[in-house]
């Protein structure tokens, strides 16, 4: 009787807790509650579809719904063990095919697996430095080369040798160790910020890079206007053609980033658009002075105007313009408005690796006042080791490389640098003037700096003029999103523009005579590319690339 008691007892119990449950469920204020849960999600629904509309414009919008869809099916679809297995035979082709290009390079190099037994002599070593040295590679010094080495000439590299032989042990992080090296690196700085027009206020900070510099300033806004507006969900908004390293810090700060189309006349960032994108969770705006893949620079006063209305950061990003947009003005060539004296501007990156000639290593982030700039400081007083304190990412950092800035700062000067502006726009203009009499072919954009973009009309190909260009030993970038062909002008091709305009016209010529001629790879790989709806896959071939680089 007892056990049946017992199980009356728990069933009656149940029942109970049933129906407690369904009258909670069932009470009208859960049902409140429920409604403004579902309202809640439906006006984020409607919020992430409203600024895709109101951005994009309702085309861009039924593409991107599209592309998305496709993504969605494209990534079940890769599931499929015949299709895994597939897509992971071609993958291997592909990687099998770089790392032959690649250790094909290095002919009869043998890897070094593990530390010599005894270490080599010193002349050992420097043979083993020569021959490495002299390895095939493309032939950036007679100016065949888009960017990569921004070379200011051999006694300018002799220079910066002796620069980094001097200070080869140095450490910016011990400034009562090598004074020498506090005061080159604050000197570079102050350089940096005359040129570009720095109000008294003005400071700055010296990184390893553009992309550092990119890196810094994001994550500056995000903590101020998190200090400042308690912002916990930031969100940057930039142009698509502005830097990927904006990207990159998106991914590391956990900013969300917004993209603005540009114009496909001009390819200045819409700035009618990026006005619409802004929201309480804005923290910064950014322009390109000039941009990477055309050589654009947007409309940073207007840019500054937005920015000062809704009381947000503006960063322009100069590292690419570096050493050429500042001297425009002064060589009497067309130029356009972007630096500190703009309304609005916060800050600008400028790297001194690039049009500067110093060694690859060094870049400043310029900010308007010190008060911005404390915030891109790493500060933390409670370590065991001590009160530890670094203005950027690194903290250890090579006072060879400051001090061979400084040096190429010095012995360039304003009118080395005024000279070498002269004549890369020359170079470039030389290019862009070829470009515009050949009627398969156009320029992106009105470029104003050291860069050149180019595509092609009808049914010309522009990666198939890539690679005849590349047959003849000129090694340029291609550009997706619209197909394009990318020279970022150096130095070094003030002697060879003319020799490249005469290439071009005879790759486009010999193209049009012979249109089921060999073709190159570049096509067929972005076009795979354009056609692939799930870009892992080709994530997935990058980052082989990139396992490669490290492949002894």
């Amino acid at each position: 009787m007892s056990v049946l008691a017992n199980q009356n007892s728990r069933e009656a119990a149940l029942i109970r807790l049933i129906q407690v449950t369904n009258d909670v469920l069932d009470s009208r204020y859960l049902k409140h509650l429920k409604n403004i849960v579902f309202v809640l999600v439906l006006l984020s629904y409607w919020s992430k579809l409203y600024n895709k509309v109101l951005v994009g414009g309702p085309v861009q919008a039924a593409k991107d719904l599209k592309a998305y869809i496709l993504k969605l099916a494209f990534k079940q679809i890769r599931r499929l063990p015949q299709v895994k297995a597939k897509i992971n035979k071609e993958l291997g082709t592909t990687l099998a095919g770089m790392e032959k290009s690649m250790m094909d390079k290095e002919g009869d190099i043998l890897a070094t697996l593990s530390l010599p037994e005894h270490g080599l002599t010193i002349d050992e070593v420097r043979e083993r430095l020569l021959s490495l040295r002299e390895l095939k590679a493309a032939d950036w010094a007679g100016g065949k080369v888009s960017g990569a080495i921004y070379h200011g000439g051999d006694e300018l590299t002799d220079l910066l040798g002796e620069a980094y032989r001097m200070f080869a042990v140095s450490n910016p992080l011990h400034p009562e160790l090598f004074p020498g090296i506090r005061r080159m690196e604050a000197d570079s700085v102050a350089m940096v910020l005359n040129m570009f027009n720095a109000p008294s206020t003005g400071c700055g900070i010296m990184t390893s890079g553009g992309t550092e510099s990119i890196l810094m300033a994001c994550k500056t806004y995000r903590d101020m206007y998190k200090d400042i507006k308690g912002i916990n969900y930031p969100n940057m908004i930039v142009p698509v053609t502005i830097h990927a390293a904006f990207i990159k810090a998106a991914g590391y700060f956990n900013i969300k980033v917004i993209t603005i189309p540009v114009d496909p006349v001009t390819y200045r960032v819409d700035v009618k658009k990026m006005a619409r994108a802004i929201t309480k969770n804005t923290v910064m705006i950014a322009g390109s002075a000039v941009n990477f893949p055309h050589g654009i620079a947007d409309d940073i006063v207007a840019l500054g105007k937005l920015a000062k209305k809704h009381d947000i950061g503006l960063h322009v990003d100069c590292c690419l313009g570096s050493f050429i947009m500042p001297f425009l003005e002064k060589a009497g060539l067309p130029t356009t408005n972007f630096d500190f004296r703009v309304e609005g501007v916060t800050s600008i990156s400028c790297d001194t690796h690039k049009y500067g000639f110093a060694a690859k290593g060094s870049s400043i982030v310029m900010y308007r006042n010190p008060t911005i700039r404390k915030y891109q400081y790493f500060l933390y007083s409670e370590w065991t080791g001590g009160i530890y304190a670094s203005p950027s990412v690194a903290g250890s950092r090579p006072g060879a490389l400051v001090a061979g800035c400084w040096a190429a700062l010095m012995h360039m000067g304003k009118s080395g640098y005024l000279d070498s502006c002269r004549k890369i726009i020359q170079a470039r203009q030389t290019i862009q003037d070829c470009v515009k009499t050949i009627p398969q072919l156009h320029v992106k954009g009105n470029p104003i700096g050291p860069v050149i973009a180019f595509g092609a009309n009808g049914s010309m190909n522009i990666y198939d003029v890539g690679d005849k260009l590349a047959e003849r030993g000129w090694h340029l970038s291609s550009l997706q999103n619209p197909p394009a062909l990318h020279i970022s002008i150096t130095l070094l091709w003030a002697s060879s523009a003319d020799k490249f305009s005469q290439d071009l016209r005879e790759c486009v010529q010999d193209l049009l005579d012979h249109p089921d001629g060999n073709k190159g790879s570049t096509a067929a790989i972005y076009g795979t590319a354009a056609s692939v709806p799930d870009k892992t896959i080709i994530d997935d071939v990058a980052a082989g690339f990139i396992d490669l680089l490290y492949k002894a």
